[in-house]
């Protein structure tokens, strides 16, 4: 099965917490775990806010997942994605629509913690 593990699942699993250890259960498992570089941006964000070691997360994020680039056409669907949810939940972002739209670009299942998901299909909350 094919994984994008989303940025708060990132941060659980490097945190080590009881959430990140069902990334690390997927990550054992060679699942087909793919990741965006905007997620990386977003992990390695946290990461430095939080006076640790971004480069160890980010050597993580390397060695664990397959880099997905995001074509025009998914870059699309999630501008019309975002339009459409912003409407509704304001603290919906760019980035989201375009993880949303490449997991199902894909037939990826999306593993967060992000409860903001949870109405999607594909989405698994951790």
């Amino acid at each position: 099965m094919k994984y994008i593990i989303d940025s708060s699942a990132w941060i659980e699993y490097l945190k080590g917490s009881k959430e990140g250890e069902k990334v690390n259960i997927l990550l054992k498992e060679n699942e087909e775990v793919f990741i965006l570089s905007i997620i990386i941006a977003e992990v390695v964000s946290k990461v430095e806010r939080e006076s640790l070691n971004s480069q160890i997360a980010y050597e993580s994020m390397i060695k664990n997942a397959k880099i997905f680039d995001i074509t025009p056409r998914i870059s699309k669907d999630a501008g019309i994605l975002h339009a459409k949810i912003k409407k509704q939940k304001k603290s919906f972002s760019l980035a989201d629509a375009l993880i949303i739209s490449s997991a199902k670009a894909i037939g990826a299942e999306l593993v967060t913690k992000d409860l903001h998901f949870k109405s999607f299909a594909g989405v698994t909350i951790i």
